[in-house]
């Protein structure tokens, strides 16, 4: 799936959040690092949408509706178990340190408290794309 070039550098990005706003910006943040990106709402969407075009890389939101980015996360483990997973969350009636811990446990390869400090989440794209390369 990694394409042709300079496979640390341009990858398809799946970018799972419910919030407009929050996706929005990781797709121009992601583009702007020359990935293509893919959109979806939540973890049922993202998952219709990985298992016709699988992703290099998952970046998900933890709290969303219908389901939720540590299902996500175990499916897509399932589907495509090289998948590069990062995941964030603001918490919600639990410390986001907790959902984090989880998301870990699930198999997310990086993980990040909101706000997602954009400069380290290219630097953690371009670590794990360049990790799976070596493989």
């Amino acid at each position: 799936m990694l394409y042709q070039g300079d496979a640390a550098k341009m990858a398809l990005v799946l970018i799972v959040d419910d919030d407009p706003t929050v996706l929005r910006m990781l797709t121009q943040v992601m583009q702007r690092d020359g990935h293509t990106v893919m959109q979806a709402e939540d973890g049922e969407v993202a998952m219709r949408l990985f298992r016709r075009q699988p992703a290099d890389i998952i970046i998900t939101d933890l709290l969303m509706p219908n389901k939720e980015g540590l299902e996500l996360i175990a499916e897509a483990r399932e589907v495509a178990p090289a998948v590069g997973i990062i995941a964030y969350s603001g918490g919600g009636k639990i410390q986001p340190e907790n959902y984090l811990e989880f998301a870990t446990g699930m198999g997310a390869d990086r993980v990040f408290t909101k706000p997602v400090p954009i400069t380290d989440l290219s630097v953690a794209v371009r670590e794990l794309l360049a990790s799976r390369a070596a493989v």
